[in-house]
């Protein structure tokens, strides 16, 4: 049985964007990438529809790609109906790619140009096909995908959520193995960057954390033409073997970063190293060194002395169990409050638990959210009240978040 070992999840607004339309999910086993187009916000509603739908997650079910493309549907359906309903939203549309980690495959639905990758031994491998002119152009031989990367209607997107009353979801699923990455991105990554220099990239840095910013920012380097969206997690098998301790420190391979950030150890918002960790291949076990102890008689004085030192350790022993019983309760207590911050980069980010951190860099709080507004954009009356680390509830939380992306809270 799979599962997410370690994720990373970003979304920057780009070099020559005013607003960022990209919207993202990343909780595990579920990750969306949206790319909202048309008018005014309206791109940005309409990703950020699409994304609503799946934030339940999936039901535990066979079936996933069947779950998928029926929750693509419904957001179909509702931002069709409020394209029609409202002037301010007409034409809007969203292009969708998620993607769900089940015990041994992952399924994908997938609608427009925003793309799947997955990287195995080195190899990158694209596991979605642009729903676009130009990559129809291509599938049938009239253009090189060469010719493509530059064409005049590279943006031109053949489908998408949105536009029609209803569409067509691709769903498929690929067999999945321990040590796979996947990459998730908006075409504001793959327009600025050929597929050989995202492989090298994925390749040349090991902890997602580092690859995705490394992503983003050559994105940016390449010009940054539309928003950038980059979405990746890591696979494992936990029923491997542990692995040797003294292997341990042999590799760099990245910790579990459940917000993908690699946050400061600090408090939100105010910059810092991410926390270190490593995994490594195991050694085989040395063989065991039989040796004879003497048996000393029952009324020896040595195990007279062992029983007094394991009583007085016993209350010391008593007293650490009930610490950790009550730290373990704080901390889950914890992780139903939530609280506004930034991240490492200064965006806007929704923190699950509470702003405080415990000796040893033992942070009581992790990312749920990054949203796509920079905090620098805000008055300073708005940093101040919304950025104070007030413990809110999930639904008031995430509401803030979600009018703040969609501009209502801009003053």
């Amino acid at each position: 049985m799979l599962r997410v070992a370690e994720q990373y999840a970003a979304t920057d607004t780009g070099r020559q964007r005013r607003a960022n339309e990209d919207s993202l999910l990343a909780r595990s086993p579920l990750f969306v990438v949206a790319d909202g187009m048309g008018g005014a916000q309206a791109g940005e509603v309409a990703s950020r529809l699409a994304v609503d739908v799946f934030e339940k997650g999936l039901d535990d079910t066979a079936e996933p790609e069947s779950d998928l493309a029926a929750r693509a549907g419904a957001a179909n359906a509702r931002i069709h109906e409020l394209s029609h309903s409202n002037a301010e939203h007409a034409g809007m549309g969203t292009t969708l790619t998620a993607v769900y980690v089940a015990p041994e495959e992952i399924a994908i639905a997938h609608v427009g140009d925003s793309r799947a990758y997955r990287l195995r031994a080195g190899e990158l491998m694209r596991l979605t096909d642009d729903h676009s002119l130009v990559d129809e152009l291509v599938r049938q031989g009239k253009i090189t995908p060469e010719e493509a990367i530059d064409h005049p209607q590279r943006s031109v997107i053949t489908r998408a959520l949105g536009p029609e009353p209803s569409v067509e979801v691709d769903t498929r699923s690929y067999s999945a193995r321990a040590g796979d990455v996947y990459l998730l991105c908006s075409d504001g990554l793959t327009t600025m960057l050929p597929e050989e220099r995202v492989a090298e990239l994925l390749r040349s840095h090991p902890r997602l954390r580092d690859a995705g910013e490394a992503l983003i920012a050559a994105a940016n380097e390449a010009g940054g033409r539309d928003n950038i969206t980059v979405v990746l997690f890591r696979l494992e098998d936990p029923s491997a073997p542990p692995l040797a301790p003294e292997a341990e420190e042999q590799t760099a391979l990245a910790p579990v970063d459940m917000d993908g950030r690699g946050d400061a150890d600090a408090i939100p918002g105010a910059g810092g190293p991410p926390d270190p960790g490593a995994v490594a291949f195991s050694k085989p076990p040395r063989q065991p060194v039989r040796r004879r102890s003497p048996r000393l008689p029952a009324s020896a004085p040595g195990g007279t002395r062992k029983r007094r030192r394991l009583r007085r350790l016993a209350p010391a022993v008593i007293a650490l169990v009930v610490l950790g019983l009550v730290a373990s309760g704080v901390y889950l207590a914890a992780q139903s409050i939530y609280f506004i911050g930034t991240n490492a980069r200064g965006l806007v980010t929704l923190y699950r638990g509470v702003p405080y951190q415990l000796p040893g860099g033992i942070k009581l709080y992790s990312s749920d959210y990054v949203s796509g507004v920079s905090a620098a954009t805000l008055s300073p009356v708005r940093r101040r009240t919304l950025l104070d680390h007030s413990l809110r509830s999930q639904a008031k939380a995430t509401g803030l978040i979600r009018s703040l992306e969609l501009g209502q809270l801009n003053e």
